[in-house]
C-alpha cells in the first residue's frame, strides 16, 4: 500500500483518544456535509463533542453508564457517539427500523439507563414507541429533536482511557427470534476499521457517502476511519433514489457505498443521464458489502464510471474480515468477496473438518476484530468453536489465491438491504394467525434488496389469507416493517423430511423464479 500523508496512527487509541488527536492535527478541516448545506469541521465536531459529554453528565451519565440511541444519519448522531466515548459510556446504537418488540428486548437485556431518540423520523413518531418498550424498566427518555443537552465542559470528570474494555453493545438479528447484542470494545472496532482502510486506503481527500443507518456497526467504523485519516463524511438522512445520488455527485462524492442495493440505484440513475455526463465525476470506489453482488455488476460499473467494486463481507459481531483491495485484479474484484484483511484468520470446516481450497464450508474466523462474546453468555458456546474461532454461519470457498467467495449460509435468515432478518422470528407470528396452520420464511434472490422475505404459507380448512392482510398482521404485532415478507405463497402442505424439517431449499427452488 502507498504510504497517504496525513494519516493518524490508531495503534491501541480509544475513539475519543483519535477525535482528541485529529481535532489537534487538522481543527480546520472539514469533517462532515449533509443535505441541508450544514457543514462540520473536525475542530467543531470535537468541541461540540465536549459540550454534549458535559450536558449528559450534568443528567448522571458517567463511565459505564448503558446508553441506548436511535438517530438518523445526522450531524448529531456523530456528536453523541463522540460524546459517550469521551464519558466512556457504554453505547448501544439501535437501527431506526426497529420497534417495540426489538427497542424493549435490547433496553431489559442491556440494562439501558438512558434511551435517547428522534421526534419524528420518516413519518414514525419514536417517543410513544419508546416509552412503550421501556415501560417497568425505569430507563429515563431523553428526546433529540435534534438538539442534544449542552454543558460547560470544564466540569467534566478526567477522561479514563480504556482501549480493552466494554464500550459498545450492537444487536443483531439472526437464527433466533430475539436480537442477539454483541459486545465490542475500541479494540476491536478500531481492528476492522484497519482491515477496511488496507482495503480502501482512504485519503484526506476522499469524500465518502454515508447513506446507511449510521447506528449499524459499519457507520461507527467509519468514526474511527474519519478520525484516523480526516475524510469528509457526506452525510444522508434519508435516501432518495432520485435526489441523493444528484446530491453526492455534486459533492464531490470519490467513496460511494454502501452496497448492492444503492450501487444498482446509481447504475440505473447514470444510465439516464445524456451521453458523455457523469453523475459521479470524482468517484474512486464504490464500496460496501452486507450482501451478495451480481458477478457482471463490477465490470457494469466500470463502464459506467470507470471506478471499481471494492466489496467485502462481515457481521455484526465480527466486522470487516474480508474485503477486496483497490489494486486487486478485476477477476476477484467481480468473482469474489476479497481476501482476509491484516490480522485476520479465516478457514472453512464442514463435518468438524477444514475443507480443502475451493471446497464449500461454514466459514470461521479469528482477529481482532471479533466481538467480546454475546450480553446473553449462554450464546457464546455455540457461536465459538473450541479454539476460539468464531462461527459465522455462513458458507463459502476459499480460492488457491487465498480469496474468498460467500456461497451460502447454515444460519437461517434471509438477508435484506444488508439486515439480518430472523426467519424464525417472523414464522413464529406467523403461526399465531388464527387462519394459518403451517409456515416457513424464506429468502428469494432480488436485484434490489439482495434478498426478499417470501412467506409459504399452508391455510387451516376455510382460511383465507392475502398479502395485504398477512402485512396488516404483522404490523399489527408491532413488527419492523424491515421484517415483513413481501410475497406470500399459499400450499396445501409444506414439503418436510422424514424428521419433519421444512425443505426450505425446495421451497426456494420452487418460488425462487417469481418476482
Amino acid at each position: 500500500m502507498a504510504a497517504i500523508e496525513g494519516l493518524i496512527d490508531t495503534t491501541g487509541k480509544t475513539l475519543w483518544e483519535l477525535v482528541e488527536e485529529r481535532a489537534a492535527a487538522t481543527p480546520g478541516k472539514r469533517m462532515a456535509i449533509d443535505e441541508a448545506g450544514r457543514t462540520l469541521t473536525y475542530g467543531e465536531f470535537r468541541d461540540w463533542c465536549l459540550r454534549v459529554a458535559a450536558g449528559l453528565h450534568d443528567k448522571g451519565v458517567h463511565e459505564d453508564s448503558r446508553v441506548s440511541w436511535i438517530l438518523p444519519s445526522r450531524f448529531e448522531s456523530l456528536v453523541l457517539a463522540g460524546a459517550l466515548a469521551r464519558l466512556g459510556a457504554i453505547q448501544n446504537p439501535i437501527l431506526p427500523i426497529y420497534r417495540t418488540r426489538e427497542v424493549g428486548f435490547i433496553a431489559k437485556q442491556s440494562k439501558c439507563e438512558l434511551m435517547i431518540v428522534p421526534n419524528v423520523f420518516r413519518g414514525f413518531e419514536y417517543p410513544p414507541m419508546a416509552r412503550e418498550a421501556v415501560e417497568s424498566l425505569g430507563t429515563e427518555i431523553l428526546v433529540a429533536d435534534p438538539s442534544l443537552p449542552e454543558g460547560d465542559p470544564s466540569t467534566l470528570p478526567p477522561f479514563n482511557p480504556k482501549f480493552e474494555a466494554l464500550r459498545w453493545l450492537f444487536y443483531s438479528s439472526g437464527t433466533t427470534a430475539d436480537p442477539k447484542g454483541a459486545k465490542h470494545c475500541d479494540r476491536s472496532m478500531s481492528a476492522a476499521n484497519t482491515g477496511m482502510q488496507w482495503s480502501m486506503e482512504v485519503s484526506p481527500d476522499d469524500k465518502a457517502a454515508v447513506v446507511f443507518p449510521i447506528t449499524h456497526v459499519g457507520g461507527l467504523v467509519w468514526m474511527f476511519n474519519a478520525m484516523q485519516t480526516g475524510v469528509e463524511l457526506l452525510m444522508v438522512e434519508t435516501f432518495n433514489a432520485e435526489q441523493t445520488p444528484e446530491w453526492l455527485g455534486k459533492n464531490g462524492v470519490t467513496c460511494a457505498g454502501a452496497g448492492t442495493a444503492f450501487w444498482l440505484m446509481y447504475l440505473n440513475k447514470q444510465r439516464q443521464l445524456p451521453k458523455g455526463e457523469k453523475l459521479f465525476p470524482n468517484v474512486r470506489i464504490f464500496n460496501g458489502g452486507g450482501a451478495a453482488k451480481p458477478k457482471p455488476l463490477h465490470y457494469e460499473m466500470m463502464e459506467a464510471f470507470g471506478a471499481p467494486l471494492i466489496n467485502g463481507w462481515g457481521l455484526t459481531e465480527s466486522p470487516i474480515n474480508i474485503m477486496v483491495h483497490v489494486d486487486d485484479p478485476d477477476i476477484k474484484k467481480a468473482e469474489t468477496d476479497g481476501r482476509p484483511c491484516p490480522d485476520v484468520l479465516v478457514r472453512t470446516v464442514m463435518d468438524g473438518k477444514d475443507t480443502a481450497r475451493g471446497v464449500e464450508g461454514e466459514l470461521r474466523v479469528k482477529g481482532p476484530q471479533v466481538c467480546m462474546g454475546y450480553l446473553d453468555s449462554s450464546l457464546d458456546a455455540d457461536a465459538f468453536d473450541e479454539d476460539g474461532w468464531f462461527r459465522t454461519g455462513d458458507l463459502g470457498v476459499i480460492d488457491e489465491d487465498g480469496y474468498v467467495s460467500i456461497t451460502g449460509r447454515l444460519k437461517d435468515i434471509i438477508i435484506r438491504k444488508g439486515e439480518n432478518i430472523s426467519a424464525k422470528e417472523i414464522e413464529d407470528l406467523l403461526y399465531t394467525h388464527p387462519a394459518i396452520a403451517d409456515a416457513a420464511v424464506i429468502g428469494l434472490p432480488d436485484d434490489a434488496s439482495g434478498e426478499r422475505a417470501c412467506a409459504v404459507v399452508a391455510l387451516k380448512d376455510g382460511g383465507s389469507l392475502d398479502l395485504a392482510g398477512m402485512v396488516t398482521f404483522l404490523k399489527g404485532q408491532k413488527l419492523s416493517m424491515h421484517k415483513v415478507p413481501e410475497q406470500l405463497e399459499i400450499l396445501e402442505s409444506l414439503p418436510r423430511n422424514p424428521s419433519g424439517k421444512v425443505l426450505k431449499k425446495d421451497l426456494r427452488v420452487q418460488f425462487g423464479g417469481k418476482a
